[in-house]
């Protein structure tokens, strides 16, 4: 088991107070004597982000309220650890997107009212790499906005991190299948209004990425109906070694318990084939000039040429301005070092047995290192038209 950093920030320190009681009653007030501390500390703060989320609804919630999105979001989809972020922040060196940052989703209550003096006065509580993958980190990086819902006191499969010995948390809000009307009205009204933050505090198209929103389209779309949706896959023999990695490494440092991680390779497999299903779904209600899908693979064989695919599918313009600013950002990612994972041929065997209708339908039933490497792994023949990028049907 990892040893957890006595000093990492813990992301429930960005809970509303009623997000954290929800989130304590609900597991029993089962938190480890070893991390009762954490417990007490996150306490204290979320009263101070309840009090500071009234301070700034009187400053600046009229004028969220009145701001309209630019135009309708871009979302990134993808599972777990199949390249979402590594996309993210591609995307993002067009200065013509807006993202929400990690302050942004860790302390969304009052992030237009404290953004600028916190992130210089706690600069030093964040690492300078994630945990899972050595990727950057820091106040200003991109996040999933998923994290900024489970701060306002949203459900999210998310809280099972912070107690993963208890079951699964809220699994239905993975796909918002079955989720009460008025439980998935305050959902939707929380996204909104999160979204109507970021674009009143930078007047910019916002690019989100959260994997839960890959099992969401049906919803997304019926919120934001010109929204565009990007998906991005990898052969899921790495994904799974590495998604594995993600959530053992996550329940160490950001849980409340001391994780057996009990039942974690089940719950992966499941959560895989069920998010894959509604993105199947959600595809074939996408318009053609909705929707493009690449390979992570393409991605790192050649990022320039696949990025303006993706902008010549989607109709968005821009890439002159754009090509510059993303070789920039690649020079200064040579050199990175990753994770590398072992499988044996019976772990193999059951990853083809209980994924092997998605690897087949994306054509990785061939042998491929298994690698974390963002910028070395084997392309798969075809490119990025092929078999991956075909119009979805219906």
């Amino acid at each position: 088991m990892a040893k957890t950093p006595e000093w990492a920030p813990r992301i429930w320190q960005g809970c509303s107070f009623r997000a954290w009681m929800r989130l304590l009653i609900k597991n029993r007030f089962a938190v480890h004597p070893s991390r009762l501390y954490i417990a007490v500390i996150v306490t204290i703060m979320s009263v101070a982000h309840s009090a500071l989320a009234v301070v700034q609804a009187i400053f600046f919630g009229r004028a969220v309220r009145r701001t309209k999105l630019v135009a309708p979001p871009i979302f990134i989809l993808g599972h777990w650890r199949t390249g979402t972020t590594l996309l993210h922040e591609l995307m993002i060196q067009d200065q013509r997107f807006a993202f929400p940052n990690t302050y942004q989703c860790v302390d969304p209550n009052h992030f237009l009212l404290t953004e600028k003096l916190f992130t210089k006065l706690f600069a030093f509580l964040l690492p300078k790499e994630r945990p899972m993958d050595r990727m950057k980190a820091g106040w200003d990086r991109p996040q999933e906005d998923e994290f900024a819902l489970c701060m306002l006191g949203q459900p999210s499969p998310y809280t099972t991190i912070a107690f993963p010995n208890r079951p699964p948390q809220d699994q239905e809000y993975l796909d918002l299948e079955g989720v009460p009307a008025a439980a998935l009205a305050r959902w939707k009204a929380a996204l909104t209004v999160f979204l109507q933050q970021i674009t009143y505090k930078t007047g910019k198209r916002i690019v989100l990425k959260s994997p839960p929103h890959t099992a969401r389209i049906k919803v997304l779309k019926e919120m934001f109906p010109g929204a565009l949706f990007i998906h991005i896959m990898r052969d899921p023999y790495v994904v799974f070694a590495s998604t594995v990695n993600l959530w053992r490494t996550l329940n160490a440092v950001q849980g409340f318990q001391e994780p057996t991680n009990a039942g974690l390779e089940d719950q992966v497999f499941e959560t895989f084939n069920r998010m894959h299903e509604r993105l199947e779904e959600g595809k074939r209600m996408l318009g053609v000039d909705q929707f493009y899908e690449l390979r992570y693979e393409d991605l790192v064989h050649d990022p320039s040429l696949t990025l303006q695919n993706v902008y010549d599918h989607l109709g968005l313009g821009g890439w002159n301005e754009m090509e510059p600013r993303l070789n920039q950002f690649l020079a200064g990612l040579r050199g990175y070092e990753t994770n590398t994972y072992k499988q044996s041929p019976a772990q193999r065997d059951e990853i083809t047995r209980r994924w092997g209708d998605v690897i087949r339908r994306y054509g990785y039933d061939r042998p491929a290192e298994t690698t974390d490497d963002p910028l070395r792994a084997r392309p798969l023949s075809g490119g990025c038209q092929s078999p991956v990028n075909s119009p979805p049907k219906g």
